[in-house]
């Protein structure tokens, strides 16, 4: 369920997560961790977007987008993979919104 968690945010965005930390807070605290810590990179994503949308009447947006795009895949691949042999995983760019 907490790879579950990582993957969800690869398709569906901050709502897998969001559902997943709603269904699963409290049953397990490794899942609601993971589920939280998956939530709150989704959310920091969305701001990061947010800002290209921004940057990119500055012409530097565009060039934001993509980088933002495939390291948020690379860190969502590894999180799933610590995830699925038990690890706790941190997101290196995280804010913290949900604890």
């Amino acid at each position: 369920m907490a790879m579950l968690s990582h993957v969800l945010g690869l398709v569906t965005g901050f709502v897998g997560p969001l559902v997943m930390y709603l269904a699963k807070k409290d049953g397990s605290p490794y899942v609601r961790q993971q589920a939280a810590e998956a939530l709150n990179f989704q959310l920091t994503l969305m701001i990061g977007y947010l800002a290209s949308i921004v940057l990119a009447f500055a012409l530097i947006g565009f060039l934001l987008m993509p980088v933002i795009w495939i390291g948020s895949v690379i860190f969502m691949v590894i999180a799933a993979v610590a995830a699925n042999r038990g690890e706790r995983y941190r997101y290196p760019i995280n804010i913290r919104f949900v604890s």
